[in-house]
């Protein structure tokens, strides 16, 4: 079954699909391949709009139409996750073994990063450290990437997190 063109008086076949509303619902129209390029000539989603409501949607068009949130926001997810995530607490006799050099050392901001970057867990016994640092210099190393600047500026990074712990850990142990 041909569907007819839905625009006044024609018979065409109408293959092609119009909006019916403003509104971006999944309403339309057959058309005829004439009518639909007059229809798409003369259409101006934004007719009859003030440019307050034609700002408001551009802007809200940027986030796909979602409800969003500033990030310093109390509630907002991330905000919340990173505050929970901060906040963990774990029963430490049942880790001591794992976690003994913790309990031996108190860690700085830079410290703590410096694990971030190496991707270990604070407080990580030193000779997992230095295999960790040993994986990641192999993976990260300009000559296993091609000579790719990306990947020689992480190296950087990693080497300089690498140094900072080893120093910290130097000084803990002399103490």
């Amino acid at each position: 079954m041909k569907n007819i063109c839905d625009w006044n008086n024609c018979f065409k076949i109408g293959e092609y699909k119009a909006p019916v509303e403003k509104d971006n619902s999944k309403n339309y129209r057959l058309l005829c391949l004439d009518h639909v390029k007059e229809f798409n000539k003369n259409w101006n989603y934004f007719s009859g709009m003030s440019d307050r409501q034609i700002y408001d949607w551009l802007k809200s068009d940027m986030v796909w139409h979602k409800p969003t949130q500033s990030f310093s926001s109390s509630d907002n997810f991330f905000k919340v996750l990173w505050n929970n995530a901060l906040k963990d607490e774990f029963d430490k006799s049942s880790f001591k073994s794992q976690f003994n050099n913790m309990n031996k050392f108190k860690f700085n901001s830079n410290d703590v990063k410096a694990f971030g970057i190496l991707g270990v867990s604070v407080g990580l016994e030193w000779r997992k450290i230095q295999e960790k640092f040993k994986k990641l210099v192999k993976k990260f190393h300009p000559d296993m990437n091609a000579g790719n600047k990306k990947y020689e500026d992480k190296l950087k990074v990693i080497t300089l997190a690498y140094t900072q712990l080893k120093n910290t850990y130097r000084e803990k142990n002399d103490t």
